[in-house]
Parts: C-alpha cells; sequence; structure tokens
C-alpha cells in the first residue's frame, strides 16, 4: 500500500475511523509516516496530535482503545481508511462518536452481540449470560448441541411456534459459543459472503 505523505506541507494526511462492524464513522484523525508505522506496530490506531505535537495513541489515558482490523488507502493514495473495533466511547466527551451518535447498528443480530458481551460482565445472580460464561466454554458448546437437538426434534413436527422458539434458542446460544471463542458473526458473514461470490 503506498500512501502519499508528501502531498501536504505538514506530511500529515487524513485518517477516517470507522467501526468495522457498525460501519458508524468514529472519528477523523491524522497520520504522518511514523504515526502509521506505530498503528501497524501496536495495532492501535495512532495519530499525530498537532495540539500535542506527539504521536498519539487513541486511548492511552481512557483505555478506550482503537483496535485496527484493516486500513485502505483511496484512490488518491493520501487519505486513509481505518476499521477498527472501538473499547469503549471514542470521543473525549464520552460519545460513541465524534458526532454524538450513537454506536449501533440497526442489525438486530450485531445488537444481541453487543448485548451478550455487555451481560457476561454482569453478577450471575442477575444475567442468564454471565452464568453461562461462568460455566465455561464446554458448558455453553454443550448448549448449543442441546438447543440443536431439540430444534431438529420441532422440525419433525407440524408446530411452526415451537419450531421457531427453538431456532431462536439455538441462535442465541450460538451466538454466546461464538463470543467465548473470541469471534464475532460478521467473521462468520464474511465466510458466507466469499462463498457466494465465487
Amino acid at each position: 500500500m503506498t500512501i502519499d505523505f508528501s502531498k501536504y506541507s505538514d506530511g500529515l494526511v487524513p485518517a477516517i475511523v470507522q467501526d468495522y462492524k457498525t460501519h458508524k464513522v468514529l472519528m477523523l484523525g491524522f497520520m504522518n509516516e511514523a504515526a502509521y508505522a506505530q498503528t501497524l506496530s501496536l495495532s492501535k490506531v495512532t495519530f499525530y496530535s498537532r495540539s500535542k505535537k506527539r504521536l498519539w495513541t487513541k486511548g492511552e489515558e481512557s483505555g478506550h482503545f482503537l483496535e485496527v482490523k484493516s486500513i485502505a488507502v483511496d484512490c488518491d493514495n493520501d487519505t486513509l481508511l481505518i476499521k477498527a473495533d472501538p473499547l469503549g466511547p471514542t470521543c473525549h466527551t464520552g460519545a460513541d462518536t465524534c458526532w454524538s451518535e450513537p454506536n449501533h447498528t440497526d442489525d438486530f443480530l450485531l445488537y444481541l452481540e453487543e448485548i451478550i458481551n455487555l451481560r457476561k460482565l454482569a453478577p450471575i445472580e442477575e444475567s442468564y449470560v454471565a452464568k453461562m460464561f461462568s460455566k465455561g466454554i464446554n458448558k455453553i458448546a454443550q448448549k448449543v448441541g442441546e438447543e440443536a437437538v431439540e430444534m431438529v426434534i420441532e422440525a419433525k413436527d407440524n408446530n411452526a411456534e415451537l419450531f421457531l422458539n427453538e431456532s431462536a434458542d439455538l441462535l442465541f446460544h450460538y451466538l454466546l459459543l461464538l463470543n467465548a471463542k473470541g469471534h464475532h458473526l460478521a467473521e462468520v458473514l464474511s465466510i458466507l459472503q466469499k462463498r457466494h461470490s465465487k
């Protein structure tokens, strides 16, 4: 990837940061060659701060890092698009984005993934999700298997309500398992999309 850092007199190029899951634009910053190199090295978005006159890794004080998932350069080689996973609010005001937009998707399954991720940290007496995570990966995987069997059993009958409810149970527990393994539904969808394009 070729980036033209010499195009502007200050050696900085704009870097647009987008949430890789929700596709919301989170913020805009500027990078010089050193900031870009540090971004690649840390896998965390690092800018050149024009006010501080130094490299600045987003989240270095708050802990709200932007973990890099991909970087692309535009057709003029002078603007970066960084897709990242935000570890908390992006804006210094506490807002999800620097435009005060809520950073969640209209896709309910992706929204449900976010809820699962939040609930697993709740007290186990208050959250079914937290209780499942406390039992470990084997129990979660076993539960997926149980729900799959129950769905198959209902598929053999003609009760649509029971079949759809068991399907919902299976899908929910599958999302738990994905989270427990450190993965996201978007990764699975990406594989399906690649297969579809072949």
